[in-house]
C-alpha cells in the first residue's frame, strides 16, 4: 500500500535527523569542555590525555554522522530499488515456497547488507582506531575475522533459519511459539557454548596465571559468594588497546573473562574492584532478568512477524509476496531499527541502572571506593573516554553512567 512506503521514508528521515543532530549536539558540547579537564574530575586526565580524549570524541562523532547518512541511504535503496524482489525471484525461484530457498534470500540479503558495510569497518579500525594508537590488528587478521564471521553465519545461522521457516509448514498457524522456544533455547545454548566453541575461534583464553593476582581475586570470588568455574584472560592487545572484563555463560558454566589489556593496565586493588562490579551483576540479579526480558522481546517480536506475514498490504507495499514468511522476517529486520532507535533511551537506562548497582556492589564487597574509582579513572584515560557527553547523546547511546555520575554515587 502507497502509506507504508511513505511512512517509511518519514521513519528514516526522522530517526536520521535525529543522529546528526545528537552527534552535532556531542560535538558541541566537546568544544565548550576542550579548554580544561571538569573540576569535578581533576586529576582524571592530564591536560595532553584530555585533550587527546576531545580529539577522538570528535572524529568519532563525524565518523558516526557520516556512516549514519549511508546506511540511511543503503535502506532505502534496498527498499526501494527492486534489489530485493531480484533477490527473492532468483532465490526463490530455486525452489517456490521451499524453507530452505527462503533461508537463503534471508541468508544472501544479510550477507549483502554486511559487504556494504565492511569499508567503514575498514575505514574505523584502519584510520580512526590507528590514528589513536588503539588498533593492534593487521590487515590479515581483519580480514581473516570477517571471513571467519560470513562463515560462522552460513554454519549456523542457515541451518537455524531454515529450521524456523520450515516450523510454519509443519506445525501450522502457531508455528511462532514454537519458532520463538527454538531461537530463545538456542541463545541460552549459546551463552554456554560461546566462550567453549566459538570465542576460540577469534582469541586465545587461557586460565588466570598462578600468584599473588589469582589468589587474591579468588579469595574475593569465594568472599562474595560467586564460585566462577574459571577465571580466564583473554588476548584482547593482538586486536585493540582497548580494555574490558566480560562475564559469560550462567548458573554453573559461569566464567569471568578479564582482556589482557585490563590486566596490563590496572593494579591488584584496581582488578579486585572490576571483579567485584561484575560479580555484582550477577549478584544483583543483573544476568537472570536481561534474560527474562530479551525472552519477552522476542516473544513480542516472533509474534508481531506472524501477523505481518499474513497482512495483505506489508510484504506488497516492497514488492514481495504477500503472505510469504521470508519476505516478511527480512523487512521486519530491516524496519526494526526505525523503532528500536526511539525506545533506545529506556534500555540504556536500564543498562546504566544496572552499573550503578554493580558499582555499588564492588564498593560493599572491596570495602571501600577508592580501588574503583581509581580502576574507572585509569580505563578513562586508556580508552580515550568521553568525560562530558551531551546529556542528550548520554540518554540515547550510552549504556553506561559517565565517570563523573559513576563517580558520585560510589563517594555519596
Amino acid at each position: 500500500m502507497a502509506w507504508l512506503p511513505r511512512l517509511v521514508v518519514v521513519l528514516v528521515i526522522l530517526r536520521l535527523a535525529a543522529q546528526l543532530a545528537l552527534e552535532a549536539l556531542n560535538q558541541v558540547e566537546a568544544r565548550r569542555n576542550s579548554a580544561r579537564c571538569p573540576a569535578a574530575l581533576a586529576g582524571a586526565m592530564d591536560a595532553a590525555t584530555y585533550a587527546r580524549s576531545v580529539q577522538y570524541t570528535m572524529a568519532r562523532s563525524r565518523f558516526g554522522s557520516v556512516q549514519a547518512a549511508y546506511e540511511a541511504a543503503v535502506l532505502l535503496i534496498l527498499l526501494f530499488s527492486g534489489v530485493l524482489r531480484w533477490l527473492w525471484a532468483g532465490l526463490n525461484g530455486l525452489a517456490p515456497g521451499a524453507a530452505w530457498s527462503g533461508a537463503l534470500f534471508l541468508g544472501a540479503t544479510m550477507i549483502l547488507l554486511g559487504s556494504l558495510g565492511l569499508p567503514f569497518e575498514w575505514w574505523s579500525r584502519f584510520r580512526l582506531e590507528e590514528r589513536f594508537g588503539f588498533n593492534k590488528s593487521t590487515l590479515g587478521l581483519w580480514a581473516a575475522d570477517q571471513l571467519k564471521h560470513a562463515l560462522l553465519g552460513l554454519v549456523i545461522g542457515f541451518p537455524l533459519t531454515w529450521l524456523v521457516l520450515a516450523l510454519a509448514g509443519w506445525v501450522g498457524p502457531l508455528w511462532w511459539v514454537w519458532g520463538f522456544a527454538l531461537l530463545f533455547g538456542f541463545q541460552l545454548l549459546m551463552m554456554v557454548l560461546y566462550p567453549k566453541l566459538i570465542l576460540p575461534l577469534f582469541n586465545r583464553l587461557s586460565p588466570l596465571p598462578e600468584g599473588e593476582q589469582r589468589a587474591r581475586l579468588l579469595v574475593l570470588a569465594e568472599r562474595t559468594g560467586f564460585r566462577a568455574r574459571r577465571i580466564e584472560v583473554m588476548d584482547g592487545s593482538k586486536r585493540s588497546r582497548h580494555s574490558n572484563a566480560v562475564f559469560t555463560g550462567f548458573g554453573r558454566f559461569r566464567r569471568i573473562v578479564l582482556f589482557d589489556t585490563l590486566m596490563a593496565q590496572l593494579g591488584q586493588e584496581e582488578l579486585e574492584a572490576v571483579l567485584a562490579h561484575e560479580v555484582g551483576h550477577y549478584k544483583c540479579g543483573h544476568v537472570p532478568r536481561f534474560i527474562a526480558l530479551m525472552a519477552l522481546l522476542q516473544f513480542g517480536a516472533f509474534a508481531l512477524v506472524a501477523w505481518l506475514a499474513r497482512a495483505p498490504w506489508f510484504n506488497v507495499a516492497f514488492g514481495l509476496p504477500e503472505g510469504m514468511l521470508a519476505p516478511a522476517f527480512l523487512l521486519f529486520i530491516l524496519l526494526g531499527g526505525l523503532v528500536t532507535f526511539w525506545l533506545a533511551p529506556a534500555g540504556n537506562w536500564l543498562s546504566r541502572r544496572n552499573e550503578f548497582e554493580a558499582d555499588a556492589f564492588a564498593k560493599g564487597a572491596i570495602g571501600s571506593s577508592a580501588p574503583m574509582v581509581s580502576a574507572l579513572r585509569k580505563l578513562s584515560r586508556e580508552n580515550l573516554s568521553n568525560l562530558t557527553p551531551h546529556p542528550l547523546y548520554r540518554l540515547v547511546y550510552s549504556s553506561h553512567p559517565t565517570l563523573a555520575e559513576r563517580e558520585h554515587a560510589l563517594q555519596r
